[in-house]
């Protein structure tokens, strides 16, 4: 599963799990976002603010729930992927958009199926230089394959920065977002 699937890091995430031969279900915040996360490779997408999303992801899984959701969004969607995620499956936890998740209680993780729960940021895993390098060549290659297309939604100026950052948070936006100057 896939929080956020219409954003830029959803949209890639999408995308990247669709060439490995991932099934993936997507959420997004709003109707007029469904068909973007759906052209980027999500078979099944979702409203986050759906109160019965838990329930028909493990519909759409035979009652199992999935493997792994990769949440960039945090607080509003930790609930969705907690139900979401079938017995030892992992959430990995890679965002803040919507704040952080806090006060975790470990023995949630138990009556959810025993579930896993990883923080990871990017550092950890691109310490050394050639691990960079090869992490970016994989990106690179995934793009110039053409299994990657990179979804510029909208621009701003750098000047118009908080209204950048508020649209950002207030789900306005779809694909990445740049700033320019």
């Amino acid at each position: 599963m896939v929080p956020a699937a219409a954003g830029g890091v959803g949209l890639l995430l999408v995308q990247w799990l669709k060439a490995r031969g991932v099934r993936v279900i997507g959420t997004v915040g709003s109707v007029d976002k469904i068909d973007l996360a759906k052209q980027a490779g999500a078979e099944l997408v979702l409203l986050t603010s759906d109160p019965e999303l838990a329930d028909k992801v493990r519909a759409a899984t035979d009652g199992v729930g999935v493997a792994v959701s990769y949440d960039g969004v945090g607080a509003a969607t930790w609930e969705a992927s907690l139900k979401s995620v079938r017995r030892r499956g992992m959430i990995v936890s890679f965002g803040n958009a919507s704040g952080p998740v806090t006060g975790v209680n470990l023995g949630v993780l138990a009556a959810h199926g025993s579930l896993f729960v990883t923080r990871m940021t990017l550092f950890d895993y691109w310490r050394e230089p050639a691990d960079a390098l090869s992490g970016a060549a994989k990106l690179w290659d995934m793009v110039a394959s053409g299994k990657l297309t990179v979804t510029i939604g909208q621009t701003y100026a750098l000047t118009d920065a908080a209204q950048a950052h508020g649209d950002l948070e207030a789900r306005k936006t779809t694909g990445s977002t740049l700033l320019l100057p």
